[in-house]
């Protein structure tokens, strides 16, 4: 439990720090150069003995979704949201566990559609402020899909991880995923990022390794060998342990603006939403591997 805590404060900083460092710089070059410093960091640790081609495969096409579509949507929001609107989007990460884990297990539950209502109520009075056009909204639909490829790959790495056995050590299958990423991000730059174009300067090159090798490479094997350590409805709480700090470190630390009384209260909203959603699995029913 002390892996996903650890994960959530330090990505609590990540959110204002793209925002500022890498405004109007091309999103998926970011994302490419950011999972390239993933991958780098667990290639030495990679050994395929005791993993078939097959299950090499599955984890790699876990990682393409659970970070490579992910921070390609999850880079692309912060062209239209503030940091701290992003952070607090990824609050209703949870509530796709819930209904991707109510899909797996073949129990459909009356309260996720309400549970939907409401996060989608609390996201539109947070965004209301706003000039009324629809770039935002975007924003916010990227947001969202980049937490349910999020929510998949949890809870598909938890599944696919059980079948391998305890006597694989984690490190060593890690740069699995991540070459995963990589790959699907490679591939979709190979026809939007005009590479020789690309000038960054050495704060930007720094901003990259923090994200890349310890918010996303130490991290995210921190967050998902803690998820294979708890159950479902801990799971979802811990995703938005980083929710309040992240905003917080958006508006003290990196100079962003917010209405305060609409954050609360939109905010709130989809606070009641998560709660609505994971009760029941909240109450420690482990999912099933």
């Amino acid at each position: 439990m002390y892996l996903l805590l650890l994960a959530s404060f330090i990505w609590a900083f990540s959110f204002g720090l793209i925002k500022v460092r890498f405004a109007g710089i091309d999103p998926v070059a970011v994302t490419t150069l950011r999972l390239a410093f993933a991958l780098a960091l667990f290639l030495p640790f990679y050994r395929r003995q005791g993993l078939n081609r097959i299950a090499q495969l599955r984890f790699a096409l876990i990682g393409a979704v659970q970070f490579g579509v992910m921070y390609l949507f999850y880079q692309a929001s912060f062209a239209t949201l503030e940091g701290y609107e992003v952070a607090l989007f990824t609050l209703l990460t949870p509530l796709y566990l819930a209904l991707v884990d109510s899909a797996i297990e073949r129990r459909w539950r009356s309260r996720n559609a309400g549970s939907a209502v409401l996060a989608v109520a609390g996201s539109g009075i947070v965004l209301w402020s706003r000039a009324p056009n629809h770039a935002p909204w975007i924003g916010f639909l990227f947001v969202q899909a980049a937490n349910l490829c999020f929510a998949a790959g949890q809870l598909a790495w938890r599944r696919e991880r059980a079948r391998t056995g305890p006597g694989l050590r984690d490190a060593s299958i890690f740069a699995l995923p991540f070459a995963g990423a990589l790959a699907a991000s490679v591939a979709v730059s190979a026809f939007t990022t005009d590479w020789p174009a690309l000038h960054l300067s050495g704060a930007q090159w720094g901003a990259l390794a923090y994200l890349g090798l310890l918010s996303s490479g130490a991290c995210f094997f921190w967050w998902n060998l803690g998820a294979t350590r708890v159950n479902a409805g801990t799971l979802g709480v811990f995703n938005n342990a980083k929710v309040p700090l992240a905003v917080a470190c958006s508006l003290l630390f990196f100079g962003e603006h917010a209405d305060l009384r609409r954050l609360i209260l939109g905010g709130g909203l989809m606070v009641v939403a998560v709660l609505v959603a994971q009760r029941g699995t909240a109450r420690g029913q482990a999912v099933k591997c």
